[in-house]
């Protein structure tokens, strides 16, 4: 498991065009992608179980709880990524709610693509 962040104080600040607005890179692919909302309402658990390929989770809103291999939780909130291999098993928690944008895509690698 690989913890990143998405935030404000990770993104670059763009100007072209006339523009004023900051963009935080996510993840760039060019093999097919799954991209889906996902909605834990309170105490909402995606079981533990083998990521079925590649995966990153990007925490929009709301606090939760996630972990790989190990039964450390790490706590994730809004801004927060987490990546998992294929294969890799992990669970995702949250006490009050959370919702994430999830990626899944064999050719994954956010260290390159998240700033």
């Amino acid at each position: 498991m690989e913890l990143f962040k998405f935030n404000k104080n990770c993104g670059k600040k763009i100007t072209r065009f006339n523009s004023d607005f900051i963009m935080s890179r996510i993840i760039q692919t060019t093999q097919v992608a799954h991209i889906s909302c996902m909605h834990l309402e309170k105490d909402g658990v995606v079981g533990y179980h083998q990521a079925v390929s590649p995966q990153l989770l990007l925490i929009v809103s709301g606090e939760g709880l996630v972990r790989g291999e190990q039964e450390d939780y790490f706590k994730v909130g809004a801004g927060d990524a987490v990546f998992w291999n294929k294969d890799e098993w992990h669970e995702t928690r949250s006490v009050e709610g959370m919702m994430a944008i999830v990626v899944e895509s064999e050719e994954l690698v956010p260290a390159m693509s998240i700033l």
